[in-house]
């Protein structure tokens, strides 16, 4: 192989279609934009949303109810989740919102709430930014803290 014979791929590469180049081209006259309209001229761009004169979706759909700005969403962990991920030597018993990134469960920007979902077992440290009352008082009940950040 050398310089000579190199080609594309197979498939990688097709004609152009030259438009408004003559009849005999079969794309000439109109240049494959049909006939009047906005869309047959020049300089025309679609407006976003836009669906041909019709209502579009935006417009037809009901708009009702408030959504609050200041809304702090948190991501909910249960604590048998926790317990089971400690159990399968994934976590230790103390846990902070970086293990919870580490492996996995919560995105880096995420504020986390451990909500009491399953019975707790063993001692567990757990440090988030939220705790719901059942939490914490199954960490309790069993010696562990519950730390809010």
């Amino acid at each position: 192989m050398d310089l000579s014979n190199l080609k594309p791929a197979e498939g990688a590469t097709h004609s152009r279609k030259r438009v408004g180049r003559g009849e005999g081209s079969g794309h000439g006259g109109t240049s494959t934009r049909g006939h009047k309209g906005a869309q047959s001229r020049s300089g025309y761009s679609r407006k976003i949303g836009f669906e041909g004169g019709q209502m579009p979706l935006q417009r037809r759909v009901p708009k009702f109810g408030f959504t609050n700005p200041n809304r702090v969403e948190y991501k909910g962990l249960n604590l048998d989740t926790l317990q089971s991920l400690v159990e399968a030597k994934k976590l230790t018993t103390t846990i902070t919102v970086a293990d919870l990134v580490n492996n996995g469960l919560v995105g880096k920007k995420e504020l986390v709430k451990v909500l009491g979902r399953g019975d707790v077992t063993m001692k567990l440290d757990i440090t988030a930014h939220a705790f719901s009352k059942s939490a914490i008082a199954a960490l309790e009940a069993n010696g562990g803290t519950a730390t809010t950040l």
